[in-house]
């Protein structure tokens, strides 16, 4: 990933990132130094909060990388999966609803979600739901669409 620019944020950009994570995902940043950057050869542009990659725009919207999501664990909009569906989430695939264990009864179609595994809790990747969370589990059917997920560029990224 080439960075095109890197510039530090102004304290209602950083407000807006803050308010967002907390009222959707009941997360409280507190980081220092806010810095956005955008790259030259991808769609979405990442947050540094104190120099690590915790925030990414997901289509204009604010949300948690998976760093960030293991980082500060969100406590809503989460969608947990089988160990059955580890490797597969891990390596980019799409959440079927075979796989998942559970979902946050709150998450509507079009809400980005984080995916954990149910042994540990830790955050294998980010996605786009399909379906109501109420509806998640079940026998068959594509539920998430994933966005970001563990060993991706954006995942592997550093300054």
């Amino acid at each position: 990933m080439q960075v095109k620019s890197r510039h530090h944020l102004r304290s209602d950009a950083v407000d807006d990132i803050e308010e967002n994570l907390a009222a959707t995902l009941g997360v409280t940043l507190d980081g220092d130094s806010y810095e956005r950057v955008e790259f030259a050869d991808a769609e979405r542009d990442l947050v540094l909060v104190d120099g690590d990659p915790v925030v990414c725009y997901f289509d204009d919207e604010p949300f948690l990388t998976v760093r960030g999501a293991n980082d500060f664990p969100p406590e809503s909009h989460v969608v947990t999966v089988d160990a059955g569906a580890i490797s597969f989430v891990s390596d980019g695939a799409d959440v079927m609803r075979p796989g998942i264990t559970e979902a946050d009864s709150d998450i509507e179609p079009g809400d980005l979600v984080a995916i954990a595994e149910e042994n540990h809790g830790k955050v294998l990747a980010i996605g786009r739901s399909m379906a109501d969370g109420g509806e998640m589990v079940g026998e068959s059917g594509k539920v998430v669409e994933s966005l970001h997920h563990v060993g991706d560029d954006l995942y592997e990224f550093s300054i």
